[in-house]
């Protein structure tokens, strides 16, 4: 009897594989171990490994749980296969992007996932996790035919791989601390003029020109401009509440604490969604406030198709140069703010950011005409002589 339960504490403690059916889709390998719980006490713990008809056998499965494996049995990880950055991958993927505790929000989550699948899994899968090399790292960020925001973005994510592993004893150390990689533009953004945003609207249909006038003269990030419902919108206090977010028919929390903040509603903004309410087929407290005809009112319209089929095509018949986005809109509304003189901390709280170097240092641009006046004057300054009036 001894003996069974030391068998028994051993396959525990390694782990074990079985398949299990499932209703809704063909079987799966499921790992189960063991770890102790809140008060020390040992207690069972299960993750879905994969589908059997991606993962053919049980020495596949065994591959996709090995670093779960050096996590529940740090004193024997010398006998054990060595990582590679695929396994990291997989252990990062079951223990932070597909267990119910993930706390990131589903836009986090799936970005990752994508950097994961399209750029590192390829070129890293198969490398030995504590034989990698910062330079050789460097080398194939450069090589990649992407923004250099982009490249930062993969790099912190590697690092944030490697962190993970130190974090659960599957690494001992992490070289990407020693990458280096710019999040420097290329390009600058995209920031409209006040007479090219009311050309604009002019020529919109009154569900794009709803659309744009709220997205430009509230800064609301295109997640959260579709995510509103009628109840958030108070007209009687001037206020719009934001408390969702929406990406790829997901709800979820906004992408910071500060973003949930209200915003207030200027009476030009309220008379505009009175007018969109009062023609919309969905207009209860509970309803969208853009809500799709298309899906019965269940869900809210896809911001890139209204972009890309009816908003951008007008921009390029009115002469508007540049590639608009919805993220343009609130650059821009982050620059005008700059140009009306609003103070730094009023726009910070108007834009929601953490942090008001965000503010100015990604978001606003001066308006060239502002640059003129304010290099003009010092250039008088210096030559001595009046600025002349204009």
């Amino acid at each position: 009897m001894h003996e069974l339960t030391v068998r028994e504490e051993k396959i525990m403690q390694f782990g074990s594989l079985i398949r299990r059916a499932r209703r809704s889709q063909s079987e799966v390998w499921e790992f189960r171990w063991r770890e102790p719980g809140p008060t020390g006490t040992w207690r069972h713990r299960r993750i879905v490994v994969g589908p059997t008809d991606q993962i053919v056998d049980e020495s596949a499965a065994r591959r996709a749980v090995a670093a779960l494996q050096i996590e529940i049995n740090p004193n024997v990880k010398s006998t054990l296969p060595a990582i590679t950055i695929g396994d990291l991958v997989q252990h990062f993927q079951q223990r932070e992007l597909r267990t119910g505790f993930a706390w990131r929000t589903f836009s986090t989550r799936n970005s990752y996932e994508g950097n994961l699948r399209k750029w590192i899994v390829p070129r890293w899968s198969q490398h030995p996790a504590d034989t990698l090399k910062a330079g050789e790292v460097e080398l194939w960020l450069r090589s990649l035919p992407l923004a250099r925001a982009s490249c930062a973005k993969i790099r912190n994510l590697m690092s944030m791989l490697f962190n993970h592993g130190v974090r659960h004893g599957i690494c001992d150390k992490n070289p990407i601390q020693l990458v280096r990689q710019g999040a420097k533009r290329k390009k600058i953004p995209i920031v409209l003029t006040s007479d090219e945003v009311r050309r604009l609207i002019e020529a919109l249909p009154l569900r794009e020109r709803t659309l744009v006038l709220m997205a430009a003269g509230t800064g609301l990030r295109m997640s959260e401009l579709f995510a509103l419902k009628w109840g958030d919108v108070h007209f009687d206090r001037h206020e719009i509440s934001v408390t969702r977010s929406i990406v790829f028919k997901v709800v979820g929390p906004c992408k910071t604490e500060a973003s949930q903040k209200p915003i207030p509603m200027d009476d030009c903004l309220a008379e505009a969604l009175e007018v969109w309410r009062a023609q919309s087929h969905y207009r209860a407290d509970g309803d969208w406030v853009f809500a799709s005809v298309k899906s019965r009112g269940r869900w809210p319209y896809w911001g890139q198709p209204i972009m890309r089929k009816i908003i951008r095509p007008v921009a390029i018949n009115l002469g508007i140069s540049g590639r608009l986005g919805w993220h343009t809109f609130r650059h821009t509304y982050s620059t005008l703010l700059r140009a009306t003189g609003a103070d730094i901390k009023v726009m910070q709280e108007l834009l929601r950011h953490a942090s008001a170097r965000v503010t100015l240092d990604t978001y606003t641009q001066a308006i060239t005409g502002k640059k003129r006046r304010a290099q003009t004057k010092v250039v008088r300054l210096l030559v001595g002589r009046e600025e002349r009036k204009k």
